[in-house]
């Protein structure tokens, strides 16, 4: 009976154990994914990757293998905090991959257009990823007029003066300083 019942239960087993089963369709892309959409008529949207990455270490490589921060020096930011640029290439998003559970990526992105040679001294980069060309770095008379009255006025107290009047404070809390 034993028998009987393997023989009936084994084309279910051989079903379940094999690991090379793919199901049909799905839009197969670059690096093994496999997508299979709701409707069999999609289309992804047009999209043009960024040329640059801004990459940031966010996390310690305390009790990683070396290997992971060889990566990060190469990159050059074994330090954590630091940031640095990437380019968008296959090698570079191949070793980025290998520690992305310790960096933050975020794609570079240029809202008014690219920089030129000349205005390499006048870029900022955000932490958005914007990176933003501001030549002119004026002031605006209301904020050098505000900046004026605030200096001149009598009200205005130096750190001297904040740190005694706060020791004060602190020192008398319960008999009515505040």
């Amino acid at each position: 009976m034993n028998r009987k019942l393997l023989n009936v239960l084994s084309p279910l087993a051989t079903f379940v154990r094999s690991k090379g089963y793919k199901a049909p369709g799905g839009i197969r892309y670059p690096g093994g994914i496999v997508y299979y959409p709701r409707n069999p008529d999609h289309k992804d949207p047009e999209y043009t990757p960024s040329k640059l990455f801004r990459v940031e270490r966010i996390k310690s490589t305390k009790h990683f293998p070396g290997w992971q921060k060889k990566i990060l020096e190469e990159f050059k930011i074994h330090e954590e905090g630091k940031v640095t640029i990437v380019k968008n290439i296959p090698e570079n998003n191949m070793r980025l991959w290998k520690v992305k559970h310790l960096i933050k990526v975020t794609p570079v992105t240029f809202p008014y257009g690219e920089p030129t040679k000349d205005d390499i001294n006048y870029t900022i980069l955000k932490e958005n990823g914007q990176c933003i060309v501001m030549k002119s770095l004026e002031t605006a008379p209301k904020q050098i007029e505000a900046l004026e009255e605030f200096h001149s006025s009598e009200k205005k107290m130096d750190s001297d003066t904040i740190k005694k009047d706060s020791r004060y404070k602190w020192n008398n809390a319960f008999t009515g300083g505040f």
